[in-house]
């Protein structure tokens, strides 16, 4: 009710405004106390125990400012970044854009971000040993002009070598719009190529790696990143980052370049996680991503195949304590349907 009231202000204000002063009161609220596990939405995915199936996608906390807080939000884990080697400011403002009357979001950010070693030297100030606080995935890219000079591969080893001693897991991030060049990576080859330059980064280190790609793909598309995530022995596939196509919106920003998230990437998400479900069983994890806003759209998601969910862009129309509401409602639907814990769920669909 209160955000209700709030949102009005908030959407009179520009939307990265609005983001940064989001962030800045997070910023000032106390770290709160450790998520209890719920015995009915507790799981393991990829070694590690997930307090409830709720996250946070990646670039809310683009440099790990407030990631150790969002717990307290309700969200059983939480992914910050994306961040890159060397600091860049990203695309020109205005760079995020409010549709509102297709409730959705466009953003071209670029992969702004303070860099890779600041956000380490923050991360560690407030870190508690990986498994001991609150789950925290570290999702990386390569600079704008390393992608361009060909060099993207190598900064992605760099963000493996750098990160993983910080983060419960590591997102290996092929798929921003935004990024020129950057989605080639999702080719066959190319993916090869990166996937066994991260898994030799990462060495005798255990933290898991997930790969997160776009939902922009063709049906061969969809059979080689399946078979890469196989033979490089991917911990958990994150499917999916934003689109660049253009369903019919309402919003006179509709035209804007970028990726479109929210509620008109619910369906097209969706199927990816069915496509890749099918091609992968239970053998890679699947995370489910994109146009999720309420408890019956991450149920559907679960039963489609998704061990563990995350949220961005309903957050700005359902306000902060989305996460919540979703785990309740999620207990909710699963006392109807007889289910006693949320790893019964996943995939019963399939």
């Amino acid at each position: 009710m209160f955000y209700r009231l709030l949102r009005p202000l908030l959407f009179a204000l520009d939307a990265e405004r609005a983001h940064n002063l989001s962030i800045a009161a997070l910023r000032m609220m106390p770290t709160p106390a450790p998520l209890d596990p719920d015995p009915m939405l507790q799981s393991e995915v990829a070694g590690i125990r997930f307090p409830n199936p709720v996250g946070l996608a990646a670039g809310y906390d683009k440099d790990g400012r407030v990631a150790h807080k969002m717990h307290g939000l309700g969200f059983g884990f939480a992914e910050l970044g994306t961040l890159t080697p060397l600091a860049q400011p990203g695309n020109p403002q205005p760079r995020l854009f409010r549709l509102a009357e297709d409730r959705a979001v466009i953003n071209r950010f670029g992969f702004n971000n303070g860099g890779q070693g600041a956000a380490a030297d923050r991360i560690a100030r407030y870190r508690r040993p990986v498994g001991e606080g609150p789950v925290i995935g570290v999702n990386i890219g390569a600079n704008k002009d390393a992608t361009a000079a060909g060099r993207g591969v190598a900064d992605y080893a760099t963000g493996v070598t750098c990160m993983a001693p910080l983060a419960d897991y590591l997102t290996v991030n092929i798929s921003s719009p935004n990024t020129p060049g950057l989605r080639a990576l999702q080719d066959r080859a190319a993916l090869d190529e990166l996937l066994s330059a991260v898994m030799v980064a990462r060495g005798s280190d255990t933290t898991p790696i997930f790969l997160k790609v776009a939902p922009d793909l063709e049906p061969a598309d969809v059979e080689d990143i399946a078979m890469a995530c196989l033979d490089h022995q991917v911990d958990a596939l994150i499917v999916s980052n934003t689109t660049t196509t253009r369903p019919a919106l309402r919003s006179p920003h509709a035209r804007e370049a970028g990726g479109l998230s929210g509620a008109p990437l619910t369906d097209l998400s969706h199927q990816r996680i069915k496509d890749f479900r099918r091609l992968l069983g239970a053998r890679v994890p699947l995370i489910g991503v994109g146009g999720i806003a309420n408890a019956d759209q991450a149920y559907a998601r679960i039963r489609a195949g998704a061990a563990l969910i995350q949220l961005y862009s309903a957050l700005v129309y359902e306000g902060p304590y989305l996460a919540k509401r979703i785990n309740a409602g999620l207990k909710q639907l699963m006392t109807r349907d007889g289910v006693k814990t949320i790893g019964d769920l996943v995939g019963v669909d399939a």
